[in-house]
């Protein structure tokens, strides 16, 4: 133990410019989820520049261990762990979105979590406004989340977007489902608005889909109504941003291993749960791992199966999650990991 906490200091002594080096006091250990009794916390030191009154903002890739750093500041300088992760808002599913469980939320308040009922829209304006107290609240906020839309829309700016009309969503769902996918959704973009088909994440068929409803819905692109942003209500200059940028190979054994554990933890409980007023076009159901489990107590596919499947989309989902932040958070503190 010692000789590790002296190599970890001495990494320190060397680059205190570097925020790559801390990675290692952050995680000396496999955190395999965001438990607080997994967590060793007398080898978890916080970096060295993070200021007790500063607001941060820790994004990451899921199951890089987010969560375990915002409890570690939480409980090392204070503070209010404030999620940014858009599946985590959903009171249906805890085990499956990896929401801090009692053990977390008795060591530091935490705040948007399950707050949202399952079968309702929840959008990035949503938590702007949900989340606009905290930023001036007495407690300073930490905020944690693998949604990079909310951490762009707090620090850049968000502009009101009309809400699409509930006829013009469900046409889209059901061209998405009678086509196969968002290709055809995607090909009108091209043609219509390719100022917006050439900015949103083509490969996100939520993303696509948005952006189609939006020309629909107002007669004017996505990028155009984006021209008109408002001010960030946290710009980056008033708070610590940390992002975690987690190795491919290491990420996906840890992706593996947490969704194992979510399964000893009651992942198939809380899908019977949701069995009975399962809706696959429901937000909440965009949970990483919930069409796979669903699928399995439906008896399409052997629980095997489904835990395969759902480990490779975690593993899609992650790469999105990377890819993005590496293209949309250039200006963040960067972690390295492992």
């Amino acid at each position: 133990m010692s000789v590790i906490m002296s190599e970890i200091g001495a990494k320190m002594s060397q680059n205190r410019q570097r925020f790559n080096a801390a990675s290692e006091i952050f995680f000396p250990l496999p955190l395999w989820t965001s438990r607080a009794q997994n967590v060793t916390r007398n080898l978890m030191t916080l970096p060295f520049d993070i200021s007790p009154d500063q607001p941060v903002l820790i994004a990451g890739p899921t199951a890089a261990g987010k969560s375990a750093l915002a409890l570690e500041i939480a409980t090392t300088q204070g503070g209010v762990i404030v999620n940014a992760d858009a599946l985590q808002v959903f009171d249906n599913w805890r085990v499956l979105t990896a929401r801090p469980g009692p053990e977390d939320t008795a060591l530091a308040p935490h705040a948007l979590y399950g707050h949202v009922p399952g079968d309702s829209a929840y959008s990035v304006g949503h938590w702007l406004r949900d989340v606009t107290p905290y930023l001036h609240g007495q407690a300073r906020p930490i905020i944690v989340g693998g949604t990079g839309l909310y951490f762009s829309a707090l620090t850049e700016g968000l502009v009101e977007i009309p809400a699409t009309p509930p006829e013009l969503r469900a046409e889209a769902d059901q061209r998405r489902a009678n086509e196969g996918g968002h290709t055809g959704l995607l090909t009108e973009l091209d043609a219509e608005d390719p100022r917006t088909a050439a900015k949103i994440d083509r490969l996100n068929p939520m993303r696509v889909q948005r952006a189609w409803e939006v020309l629909r819905a107002t007669g004017r692109g996505l990028a155009d109504w984006q021209a008109d942003t408002p001010p960030p209500l946290l710009p980056l200059s008033a708070c610590c941003p940390l992002v975690l940028d987690a190795d491919r190979d290491w990420l996906a054994e840890r992706i593996a291993r947490r969704f194992a554990l979510m399964l000893d933890q009651g992942a198939l409980d809380e899908a019977r749960a949701n069995l009975a007023t399962w809706d696959p076009a429901a937000p909440s159901s965009k949970a990483i791992g919930a069409p796979e489990l669903i699928a399995y107590l439906r008896g399409e596919v052997t629980l095997a199966a489904a835990k395969q499947a759902a480990t490779i989309a975690t593993r899609q989902y992650a790469k999105r999650q990377r890819t993005w932040f590496r293209a949309r958070m250039g200006a963040f503190h960067k972690i390295s990991l492992p």
